[in-house]
């Protein structure tokens, strides 16, 4: 799978299950979906630096991905065996952020568990 498509998918999961906490999403498509966040984030503060409006765009990107971001991160979670729940760590400073990270690496579980059957590859 290349590049291209790989962030395609992710984009597209993310948008088809905006909202939706249950299953399971794959440690390529979660990370693929948070480059785009940042990219997103990326482009936004830069056109409002280019057109003068402050961060509004920036906000309203944040504001967009927020909720998707928050069930990606949950789908993850559970990906690994956690419950989505393990996301509220990354509101500790620093080294809440330092653990959440290492959960999202950590590869899934390649057999079925409580949230689902493995995502396909």
């Amino acid at each position: 799978m290349d590049f291209r498509s790989s962030l395609e998918g992710a984009i597209r999961v993310g948008f088809d299950n905006y909202a939706n906490f249950n299953g399971r999403a794959a440690r390529r498509q979660y990370w693929f979906w948070v480059l785009f966040a940042v990219l997103v984030g990326l482009v936004a503060g830069l056109v409002d630096g280019i057109i003068g409006t402050g961060t509004v765009l920036g906000v309203i990107a944040s504001l967009a991905l927020l909720l998707p971001g928050l069930a990606y991160a949950a789908r993850r979670m559970h990906d690994i065996g956690k419950s989505g729940w393990y996301v509220l760590v990354a509101v500790i400073p620093v080294l809440g952020w330092i653990y959440f990270i290492y959960l999202a690496v950590q590869p899934g579980e390649p057999q079925a568990n409580a949230w689902g059957a493995a995502p396909a590859a």
